[in-house]
């Protein structure tokens, strides 16, 4: 067993991921109107053997031979049936007519389960659930709207997975017609619906419930899944909501971020106002997804090399050619255009802007335990 491991890791073969929720119980449940008919062949060939052989003296292989192809009907001449003595031959009429009974049955049961279409639907929750479990770090958005249609839309063209879950039951069709690759339809502030999304290796969730009261029991049970499964970074959570004055009681309940389209927009007006050349240029580079040039904020782990070094030690301009305008400490505080002589500290965040290619080579870089390589020839 050590051996195939071994051999596994070296081909960097990974098993297959699974669901947390497999929905077996349910696709077995839809099979159990088979188990009479089945215990019905059973006995019958059971009895069929025994009878052809103590009546025709049949050994044991050719009695079960023989009442394999009369109990399924499919003709006589192989073992000379016109022999027969009349206790056999009315034997073989009793087993051929169960025999067509039970078949009349089988058929019964497969066409009536397959017209209640719960089979069907529970095999293709299935497929999608296996689909979801080899997603990482893709966000949940909870509820479809005006608000999820535009969400999936800018995250497919940033390549960044989602799964959408929305208790509809038109959900399949909405799917379809708004091209969600992943979706489940659940109640999204349930246990199951999170554990069908794959939360556990999700990076994030988002939601875009038009009540408030959804969106904070949203927030508050992916918070308390968060501490039942111990997981070690902190989702993301971002809530949309429509009313101004509820932007601080969602973040006090737990969401990073909450977006008001109401001050939103008046933001992004104000700003045209103020600031129209600034505007454009956001425009033109970060908020499109063709654009060379991205802004991201980057984690420092406690164990990373950088941390107590200085900022214009690290060389990122050098190595990644990305640029640092801004860090976020420990305890929130932003500090915007940080200086060489800044020190890097463990679990803040580093804003930094650059390629796309740049801003990932970033990530690697801080992730490292010792110094890198890179930095000898800088």
């Amino acid at each position: 067993m050590n051996l195939l491991r071994k051999i596994q890791k070296f081909l960097n073969w990974e098993p297959s991921p699974k669901p947390h929720i497999t929905l077996s119980a349910e696709l077995y449940s839809q099979f159990l109107p088979f188990r009479t008919p089945l215990i019905l062949i059973q006995l019958c060939m059971v009895i069929g053997t025994i009878g052809y052989m103590y009546i025709e003296g049949h050994s044991l292989i050719n009695a079960l031979f023989q009442t394999g192809y009369t109990f399924t009907t499919v003709g006589f001449g192989s073992l000379g049936e016109g022999e027969f003595s009349p206790l056999g031959k009315l034997f073989t009429i009793s087993l051929i007519i169960f025999g067509f009974a039970v078949f009349t049955l089988s058929i019964g049961i497969i066409v009536d389960v397959i017209n209640r279409g719960e089979l069907k639907r529970i095999l293709k929750e299935r497929k999608m659930l296996y689909r979801i479990a080899r997603l990482k770090k893709h966000f949940v958005i909870c509820h479809h709207n005006e608000y999820a249609i535009q969400v999936s839309k800018q995250l497919r063209e940033n390549h960044i997975p989602f799964v959408v879950i929305d208790p509809r039951e038109d959900l399949e069709e909405i799917a379809r017609q708004y091209k969600y690759p992943y979706y489940i339809k659940a109640e999204p502030h349930t246990d199951i619906a999170m554990l069908k999304a794959h939360l556990s290796s999700a990076k994030g969730v988002i939601a875009l419930s038009n009540s408030i009261a959804d969106n904070i029991a949203i927030i508050t049970s992916v918070r308390l899944f968060e501490k039942e499964h111990q997981i070690p970074v902190p989702y993301y959570i971002i809530s949309a909501t429509e009313e101004v004055n509820a932007i601080d009681k969602l973040k006090k309940l737990g969401a990073d971020t909450v977006v008001s389209s109401t001050k939103l927009a008046a933001q992004r007006i104000t700003a045209m106002a103020a600031r129209p050349d600034m505007e454009n240029l956001l425009e033109q580079f970060l908020y499109k997804s063709d654009t060379p040039l991205d802004m991201e904020e980057v984690y420092v782990p406690k164990t990373s090399w950088m941390v107590l070094k200085k900022l214009k030690e690290t060389h990122l301009r050098d190595i990644a050619n990305v640029s640092v305008i801004g860090i976020t400490k420990k305890d929130g505080k932003f500090m915007p255009m940080p200086k060489g002589d800044v020190l890097v500290m463990s679990e803040s965040k580093l804003l930094v802007i650059g390629t796309q290619k740049g801003i990932l080579y970033t990530k690697g870089l801080i992730k490292k335990h010792e110094k890198p390589e890179e930095l000898k020839y800088v």
